[in-house]
This record gives structure tokens, sequence and C-alpha cells, in this order.
């Protein structure tokens, strides 16, 4: 019988002795997964780390002696690595958990409710590992202030559309992405695979760093320029037009791509109603949501842009809209802004 070599070192980071116990038996059921530790708090964590050297660390966020946040933001500093955040995801916490996510997290998921979820969420958990397990991450300077000064270069946008996809590394992606949009950039609909009720917290944080206006997207909502709509999170969301005027439909319906929202969902409608008008971009994320949205919007028209392997956290939904043809140029990610925007306008 032949032996299979576990690839995958895991690390533990949990106040509670229970949690712990779960995740280390489920977890090490895979045989390419290899739990080489548990810590209770952060203190033991980073001696471990030290110790153990693990390819990826799940993290709880409310935990003694040192909150895991604070943690993240100190380990990022001294040791990227691929975090991912497990917590109870209470509505109350939900801002507390995207904080983890701005401070770098590669996912956020919530623990299991009960013992007939378990089985559910640490198997999805075990596919995040094993997808992120040999992420590129690096640190990111967070951004803390409204940026200022950034060139306008945009001229008679009210045409154009653009439409971002993004799933794993895509909050501190877009991050960088957005804010350097400037004012009066085109009108801008935004799928970023996230629990449902963090995209509202989501958009309000980009709203305080960015020129443009950020929202979570509402059925009917017009998209203008300086304007940009974050799908809500457990809804599909397409673009529409009337006349010369865009809005969006938000939606319910069953997962495409094994997401809701979907990708692909919004590039196809993106496709069909805006065409030529529209550019597109795809950046870091698992998985192959919007490739087949990306190549339906280049055949319509659109120029189309990638975000590329080494400054991806994870090159999955890029690689798959290369593979396929989708993307027209691929580009690291502080590019991406000034690429669109060119391209908008018809350069590049």
């Amino acid at each position: 019988m032949p032996v299979v070599t576990r690839t995958i070192k895991v690390l533990i980071v949990d106040d509670s002795a229970i949690v712990r116990k779960i995740l280390t038996q489920e977890l090490g059921n895979d045989p390419e997964i290899e739990v080489v530790g548990t810590a209770p708090d952060p203190y033991v964590a980073r001696d471990k780390i030290v110790q153990l050297n693990p390819d990826v660390l799940t993290l709880d966020v409310e935990m003694p002696r040192m909150d895991g946040i604070t943690f993240l933001t100190k380990l990022m500093k001294a040791r990227p690595m691929p975090v991912i955040i497990l917590s109870s995801l209470t509505p109350e916490g939900s801002k507390t958990a995207l904080a983890g996510l701005e401070a770098g997290a590669v996912d956020v998921m919530s623990k299991p409710g009960s013992a007939y979820t378990v089985t559910d969420v640490c198997q999805s958990l075990i596919q995040k590992i094993k997808a992120v397990a040999h992420a590129h991450v690096v640190y990111r300077e967070p951004v803390n202030a409204k940026k200022s000064g950034i060139a306008t270069a945009m001229a008679e946008t009210t045409d154009k559309i653009f439409a971002i996809g993004a799933s794993t590394g895509g909050v501190q992606a877009l991050t960088v992405v957005l804010t350097s949009m400037p004012s009066n950039a085109p009108g801008t609909v935004i799928v970023q695979h996230m629990p449902a009720m963090f995209t509202k917290s989501f958009a309000q944080r980009l709203n305080t760093l960015c020129q443009v206006e950020i929202r979570e997207a509402h059925d009917g909502e017009h998209v203008i320029p300086g304007r940009v709509l974050i799908a809500p999170g457990g809804y599909h969301m397409l673009l529409q037009r009337s006349g010369a005027s865009y809005y969006v439909t938000i939606k319910d319906g069953p997962m495409v791509c094994h997401q809701k929202p979907s990708v692909e969902v919004l590039f196809n409608s993106v496709a069909k109603y805006a065409g030529a008008n529209a550019v597109g971009a795809i950046l870091t994320g698992m998985g192959d949501d919007g490739a087949d949205g990306l190549l339906a919007m280049r055949k319509a028209g659109a120029r189309t842009v990638g975000q590329d392997e080494a400054s991806c956290v994870v090159y999955g939904m890029p690689k798959a809209a290369f593979d396929k043809g989708g993307v027209e140029k691929v580009v690291p990610l502080d590019r991406v802004t000034q690429t669109m925007l060119d391209l908008a306008i018809g350069r590049g």
C-alpha cells in the first residue's frame, strides 16, 4: 500500500480546549494534513511557530492575554503566512473578524454551531487549508486614511463600467485597488466571496479609505461614476441596463461555482448589458468562479485584466480565467487600477 506523505503542517490557536481537540481530530483524519501543535493563546502560539514552522495557522479572535487580531497584525509583520480565522462570527463580532481579513488573514470561517455541523465545517476548513497552504502571503501596511493627490486621468466615464471579482486574499487586494481609484472612476460592481454579515461592514470600512463612494449594493441601485457597489453576502448581483442607465438587481438562488454571490453571475450580466463599455478584473482567489464570465465579457468586447501569480495570495481564479482565454492583460496588484483606468479610455 502506498504511503501518503503529510505535506501541510497546521498549528491550531484557540483558547477552547474542546475546539482544539475537535480540530485536531478532524484535520488529522486527512492524510495530507498534519496538526503539528495547538496553542491556547498568542504567546504560546508565537513560541510554537518558531519551534514547529507550520504552513498554516487557524486562529481564534477572542483569546486571553492578547486578542487574535493584534496577534495577527504582529505576525504578518514578522512572519507572513497563511492564517484562517475561525470565529463564532456573531453579528456583534463581524467587524472584528473583518479587521482580521484586513490585517492579512486569507479567510474567515464560522466555528461549528453544534455537533451536527462539525463535520461540514471541518471539511470546508480542510479544503481551505489545502488551497492556501502554499499561498503567497506578504505584509501590506494597512491603509489608515483617505488617499489624496491621486492623478485624475479619467474623461467621459458615464458609459463605462468596472466589474471586479475576488475571493481568498481579496479583502486586502480590493483595498489596494479601490484606494487607488480617483473620485470620478467609472461605476464599479464587485463580487467578493464573503459571509453575509461582513459585506456591509467591509463596504463601510472601505468608504472611509477611498475617494470613490463605496456601498453594499441594494436592489435597483444605480451604477454611476464615482460609486462602487459590493454584492451583499448570500445573494447574487447582476448588472442591468435601462436606456443609458445602469443599475443592479440583487437576487437569491442556487450557488454558482459553489459561491453566492458568484463572480460568474456578475460577469455574465456585465457581458450582456455593458459589452464593450466594460472593463473586467479578476483578482486573487481559490477556485474558478468568474473564469467563463470574464471570457464572455472579452468576447462581448470588454477589456479584461487578471492579477499576476506573484502578487496573488492564491493564484486560482486568475489562472483559471487566463487558461480559458478571458484575461487580456496580466498585471501585478499595484498596477490593476491604473491598467483598468487606461483601458477605460482606450489606452493600452
